[in-house]
């Protein structure tokens, strides 16, 4: 089944894209043009949000949301469900866009689409869930308790690697409490954006919901800026780059609102001497080349014993060597290509730097231009280096590991490993119950997510997900991150006939 088929299926013109979005507000005198990094030729261009439509949708919003935060909430985990059935019919279309417009592999965009329809069951069952707690009172004949309210508009600001996942992360909790949504996607996969647009709208419009409830708006950074600043827009949830998280939490924090982060990882696997290299091996490669190291969580440091160093290079030497690279579409290509061309400079850039402060190449990665339509397509790099060198405390989007040599005790990895300014995933490799347990306790992993025996990618939507210091300290999916979309109050309640104070206070008159 080509593209046209499946944006057929999606109802999404590629030609008419511009006004064919799902969304009435967008005009057609500007555009973004959508790139496939597969075959490096243009799929549409997307029109973007004027000022005047920017308004209309806030205004749309916000009557909506006046609707939505009144209905009760297992009535909004009905619509969640029915957009988890449309979503489950479509899976293979809108995983097929995913990837053709963002280039990781078909299962990868599939997978993708999947984690979208398991976060709308999660949300469902949650929908039922929304529960507070009972206190009991010091004053006789009262009653406390707290309780969750919607908050209004939430802003969502995605990434191009996951170009629908993680909004619906945030947009399936957003509307089980109550919210409604404003989604700024990356200028890099738009169309992504309008399909799951298209997708929802028909689900409010079967059920007699206001649109208002889920907005799209296309543009440039400049318009997230404009959404960031907004004081309208109660909870801004942003994906990217730390540098665009601090800009995010300046400005939001600036008009005292309320931010959710989820940047930067430098993420890391620990291999101890007791380690089983059979089962680490398959997840070091798909840690560190899955979604071609474009994903948040992707494997950029391997800190491994002194002991199993030479071993484990050849080991991944023969391993990389199997590696096949080219169109993701392709279900027996394991790596496909980077975004853009800027990505590969950047890629590029940062193998030049690594040799630069002393980097020993194992496997040294180049463009691969020779056979592909596209200039997009790389050769993942191994690197052995040292914790010390700048190249190593970056974070670089593409497909670079550094394996990182350490003598003595566990402590010595953690400490490696906690030593970056990133602290979003990480793992160890070990069989080793007292290794683990350390790697898991108080003086162990500083990072949101910590792994044992599996790597450091591939979150389940259960578990809330998110990471510390320059990751931004946010939490999104499961357990209970969806507080994070709801404002709590406390109630308490007099019974009786009296007024007494708190605290024994006295006051006559």
């Amino acid at each position: 089944m080509n593209l046209q088929k499946h944006l057929d299926f999606l109802q999404i013109s590629a030609t008419e894209c511009g006004t064919a979005t799902g969304n009435q507000f967008l005009n057609d005198e500007n555009y973004i043009a959508s790139f496939s990094p597969v075959n490096g030729k243009k799929i549409a261009e997307i029109s973007l949000t004027s000022t005047e439509n920017y308004t209309t949708i806030i205004e749309t919003s916000t009557a909506a949301f006046n609707v939505w935060k009144t209905t009760p909430a297992p009535k909004r985990g009905e619509m969640v469900r029915q957009f988890g059935d449309a979503l489950r019919k479509k899976k293979e279309s809108l995983g097929y866009l995913v990837s053709f417009e963002m280039g990781k592999s078909l299962q990868e965009g599939l997978g993708e689409v999947q984690e979208m329809i398991d976060i709308c069951d999660f949300a469902v069952g949650l929908s039922r869930q929304l529960h507070g707690f009972t206190m009991h009172s010091e004053r006789p004949q009262h009653r406390m308790y707290e309780q969750w309210h919607p908050l209004g508009i939430v802003g969502i600001i995605s990434a191009f690697n996951f170009p629908v996942a993680v909004w619906a992360w945030n947009t399936a909790l957003a509307w089980i409490c109550g919210n409604v949504t404003v989604w700024k996607p990356s200028e890099k996969t738009p169309l992504c954006a309008i399909a799951c647009q298209k997708i929802i709208g028909e689900v409010l419009e079967k059920n007699q919901l206001p649109k208002g409830i889920s907005c799209l708006v296309n543009g440039k950074a400049a318009l997230g800026k404009k959404l960031t600043a907004d004081k309208r827009i109660s909870l801004i949830s942003a994906t990217g780059s730390t540098q665009m998280g601090k800009d995010v939490a300046a400005t939001v924090g600036q008009r005292l609102g309320k931010s959710l982060l989820e940047l930067g990882g430098n993420n890391a696997m620990i291999i101890t001497p007791n380690a089983d290299l059979q089962l680490a091996i398959p997840a070091i490669v798909f840690g560190a080349i899955g979604t071609a190291g474009q994903r948040c969580t992707t494997t950029r440091r391997l800190i491994v014993h002194e002991s199993l160093v030479a071993n484990l290079i050849e080991k991944l030497k023969n391993a990389y060597k199997q590696i096949k690279i080219g169109s993701p579409l392709d279900e027996q290509n394991h790596m496909g290509p980077l975004i853009d061309t800027n990505a590969v400079k950047q890629y590029l850039k940062a193998i030049v730097s690594a040799k630069k402060q002393g980097a020993t190449p194992i496997v040294e990665g180049k463009l691969l231009q020779e056979t592909f339509e596209s200039r997009c397509y790389v050769r993942p790099s191994i690197f052995l280096a040292t914790s010390d060198m700048e190249i190593v405390q970056e974070e670089t989007f593409a497909p670079i590991l550094y394996i990182i040599p350490y003598e003595g005790d566990l402590e010595k990895a953690i400490h490696i490993q906690n030593n970056v300014s990133q602290g979003l995933s990480s793992s160890i490799m070990t069989t080793n119950i007292s290794e683990s347990e350390l790697f898991l306790s108080a003086n162990g992993s500083d990072c949101g997510i910590a792994n044992v025996n599996i790597g450091t990618s591939g979150a389940e939507i259960g578990g809330a997900f998110g990471g510390e210091k320059d990751t931004g300290g946010g939490r999104e999916s499961g357990s209970d991150a969806w507080k994070s979309y709801m404002r709590r109050q406390t109630n308490t309640i007099n019974y009786s006939s009296e007024l007494p104070l708190a605290q024994g206070i006295k006051f006559k008159f």
